[in-house]
């Protein structure tokens, strides 16, 4: 991985992607009745920022971005919390880039990236759960749900990124070698 700043095409990718998971999360709004729903378009675009930029703290900065957007034009409800429930899962993201092997192949580190985002917001319900004073067993039983639903639709998403990020490199959209 790159450890330099972000030059213009990458912060320009880093608000594109952030941009368009607000976008597409506002025009939808999918009321599905499925915990975990979310993950999938949250997945999606947090993958594609890190296969694209492919530097550190990219997919923080994406979520982080989304989230101010997402809280200033009131998509969602939340208000400030909207920046913890679109960060936390990218910045768990980031940290397990640190103890993720580059030599795993792309489609597995994205797998692996989409459990540790599903599992950061999982956990936000979790806290939100006890915060509000419902018992442990039924915060439980609502994280595994979340959990479960979760990580499907986030596993949905990951395996979409890999030909996506394919078809970007081979029409020379990104220049990302170690794809």
């Amino acid at each position: 991985m790159n450890n330099k700043g972000f030059n213009l095409n990458d912060a320009l990718f880093i608000g594109f992607c952030a941009t368009l998971l607000v976008a597409l999360k506002g025009m939808l709004r999918l009321k599905l009745g499925l915990s975990g729903h979310s993950m999938f378009l949250m997945s999606f675009f947090y993958l594609i920022c890190y296969g694209a930029v492919g530097k550190r703290g990219a997919i923080s900065l994406c979520g982080l971005l989304a989230g101010m957007m997402a809280m200033t034009l009131g998509v969602g409800k939340g208000g400030p919390f909207l920046l913890v429930k679109f960060g936390l899962p990218a910045i768990a993201m980031d940290i397990c880039l640190l103890l993720l092997p580059s030599l795993l192949a792309l489609k597995w580190r994205c797998i692996i990236l989409a459990l540790v985002g599903t599992l950061a917001w999982a956990s936000k319900g979790l806290i939100e759960g006890l915060l509000a004073g419902l018992s442990t067993q039924v915060v439980a039983l609502q994280f595994g749900k979340s959990l479960l639903f979760g990580s499907f639709f986030a596993l949905l998403a990951a395996m979409l990124v890999p030909p996506v990020l394919e078809r970007l490199r081979s029409h020379d959209l990104i220049d990302r070698e170690e794809i």
